[in-house]
């Protein structure tokens, strides 16, 4: 089990993959490379088309949830390694599109019916059981497969779109799906056993209760879990609502597709480098100060995006928010896990993630109806920026740790938490 190559990194590599074509780089990222193709080709505005989004990661935000509660009673394996071949035939779906508005929305619903197996939320879970001392680091490098996707899928659909067509290309994006997730989900991804925890004292023992607390209590009595709720919302709304229109805007100033392409391809690299980054940081220093960091670079950054400088501003601009997006999730899952412990983390990593995921359908849709109503963004680049403000108020005053980490030397059993959240 020890080096990098053993059990638990394999685990990591698995939900590398799986993330890679998870929902953000498939639903928000690769979007905005089929919205000028799929709104020519079908004469309806972007508004319209934009707004599915919503149908799409309100499906995501309703599914986190049950999907938390599944990971919390059969584990990740039993409900993944179905959950991933549902997860590729609805994106699949997105090939049936007509004009239609109502054939629109019930693509992007049946896209998003099964698109909560795409998300962070079953590779945090298991890694959370892998790791405590190193889990920042883990949770950081396994969701930069975000990353890695934002820099990669986009650059394939648009490959896709040019050779074969944009219906196509989706049929195409539900194989890779098959091909680059479900396969290394089957071959690696497992929960840690008695053998796992009496070889290496930082995977958390199975026959040990995990410290937590319960769902009712972080619902109903923590003030932390809903200032974390709502500064994530919030937060995706603004940057995924610059960055899912980061391509149409370019070609919009004239930037050839295939050059904001590459643009966004610079994007999924400051995503990937923001989560590791992140993660690591999230080991070593406050967190919440840490947070407050990252949120700080999308305020540059959409400032940049809205100054219509030049490519290589705008691109500045993009990848600050990449920067950020790449840590918002990162820091999500280890702040569950740190301040509402383990014992219900799929559930309420879940319930977060849901409402998480559901923002993400407003900020494309916040900038379509900007691009619709103005012929420009500058109004939702407005709103985004103090939204922003915003995150960075509500995350400041979280204070310490309830569930720090063990001590290299202290014994893999649930302790007490130094406190409950309040």
């Amino acid at each position: 089990m020890t080096g990098f190559f053993g059990n638990r990194w394999w685990v990591v590599f698995a939900s590398i993959c799986g993330l890679l074509v998870g929902a953000g780089a498939i639903d928000i990222f690769s979007f905005g490379v089929f919205l000028k193709a799929v709104t020519e080709d079908l004469g309806v505005g972007r508004a319209l088309l934009s707004s599915g989004l919503i149908v799409t990661n309100l499906l995501i935000a309703l599914g986190c949830i049950p999907l938390g509660w599944a990971l919390d009673r059969w584990g990740v394996r039993r409900v993944m390694i179905p959950g991933v071949v549902l997860y590729a035939l609805g994106t699949a779906c997105w090939a049936l599109m007509t004009s239609n508005p109502l054939v629109i929305y019930l693509t992007f619903f049946l896209a998003g019916l099964f698109a909560c197996f795409g998300s962070p939320v079953p590779f945090a879970a298991v890694l959370s059981l892998w790791f405590d001392r190193q889990r920042g680091l883990a949770i950081g490098i396994a969701v930069a497969g975000v990353g890695l996707g934002v820099s990669i899928i986009p650059q394939l659909a648009a490959f896709f779109i040019r050779s074969y067509g944009w219906r196509t290309a989706y049929l195409l994006l539900g194989v890779t799906i098959l091909v680059l997730s479900w396969v290394p989900i089957a071959v690696f991804v497992r929960e840690p056993n008695e053998k796992d925890q009496a070889r290496q004292n930082d995977v958390a023992a199975p026959s040990v209760a995990l410290p937590g607390v319960e769902v009712s209590q972080a619902l109903l009595h923590s003030w932390r879990f809903w200032a974390l709720t709502v500064a994530f919302v919030i937060s995706t709304v603004a940057i995924n609502g610059t960055i899912s229109h980061m391509v149409p805007l370019l070609t919009d100033r004239g930037v050839p597709l295939q050059t904001a392409a590459d643009a966004l391809s610079a994007v999924g690299i400051a995503l990937l480098i923001g989560r590791i980054g992140s993660g690591w940081c999230l080991d070593r220093f406050s967190g919440p100060l840490v947070a407050v960091c990252f949120f700080v670079l999308p305020i540059i950054g959409i400032g940049l995006v809205a100054l219509n400088a030049g490519l290589q501003v705008s691109i500045v601009g993009a990848v600050l928010c990449g920067a950020s997006t790449g840590a918002e999730v990162d820091i999500m899952a280890f702040f569950v896990s740190r301040y509402f412990g383990l014992k219900s983390y799929g559930k309420l990593y879940g319930i977060m993630f849901a409402a998480f995921a559901f923002g993400n359908g407003f900020g494309p849709t916040i900038a379509g109806w900007s691009f619709d109503r103005y012929h420009s963004y500058n109004a939702a680049f407005a709103i985004f920026e103090a939204l922003l403000v915003l995150t960075c108020i509500l995350l400041a005053p979280l204070g310490a740790y309830p569930f720090p980490k063990r001590s290299a030397a202290a014994p893999n059993r649930a302790g007490e938490p130094r406190r409950m959240p309040a």
